[in-house]
């Protein structure tokens, strides 16, 4: 059945897979499985999108479908009330890109696992992150990008941050389908995440929490 979904949510068949996702959380299986495979869905949402395969309409549906999923498994996920909000998190995808698929799951796994996240959307100019760190001053920076096109965006983002004398309050962290670590190096950033758990690796890491088991 893993593949099945990995296939459906990858075909953007949206009934289809909201109803095996339903069938899979009835005979009990682990819901963190689930979303396993929906992050591997995901990923080949992305690959066809960079190919020409998908545009932008589908990229939206796609999400449109994991955001289903993710509220149904989501009730019967781990939860650590003592570690609720234990750090803020700004997030957004950042100017000139519109897509917000890995933007979604990495703010669902952040807020499953304690963290009070701030979700600035899509094409997020770099003097909206600012002010949004100025507002909560979050400990935590997360900028998403799905497209080359962007990687200056991620640059002019950190300097923005830079030069409002922000940079040394928050860590910084990016992630999306091209991310790398020589776009962190070049952008400034503090770290690369290659997925959402990788995201709340860092989290944890740079807010002294470490999740036992």
């Amino acid at each position: 059945m893993t593949s099945d979904l990995v296939a459906l949510i990858s075909e953007l068949k949206k009934q289809e897979a909201i109803q095996l996702t339903e069938r899979r959380l009835t005979a009990g299986e682990d819901p963190l499985k689930i979303l396993d495979d929906a992050r591997r869905a995901m990923q080949i949402v992305g690959r066809r999108f960079s190919d020409g395969t998908y545009f932008i309409p589908d990229l939206v549906y796609s999400g449109k479908i994991l955001g289903e999923i993710a509220a149904m498994v989501k009730p019967g996920l781990p939860q650590t009330p003592q570690a609720r909000k234990r750090a803020k998190i700004v997030i957004g995808t950042v100017a000139g890109d519109l897509h917000d698929i890995g933007k979604d799951l990495v703010t669902f796994m952040l807020d499953i696992n304690g963290f009070e996240v701030f979700d600035l959307g899509i094409d997020v100019q770099p003097q909206s992150f600012v002010a949004k760190i100025k507002e909560v001053r979050p400990e935590i920076v997360g900028m998403s990008g799905f497209l080359t096109s962007v990687y200056q965006a991620m640059k002019d983002t950190v300097d923005a941050i830079d030069q409002a004398g922000l940079r040394d309050t928050v860590k910084i962290m990016i992630g999306g389908g091209v991310m790398d670590d020589e776009v962190k190096r070049y952008s400034g950033a503090d770290a690369y995440g290659a997925d959402a758990m990788a995201a709340v690796d860092l989290a944890q890491k740079w807010t002294g929490v470490h999740d036992d088991g």
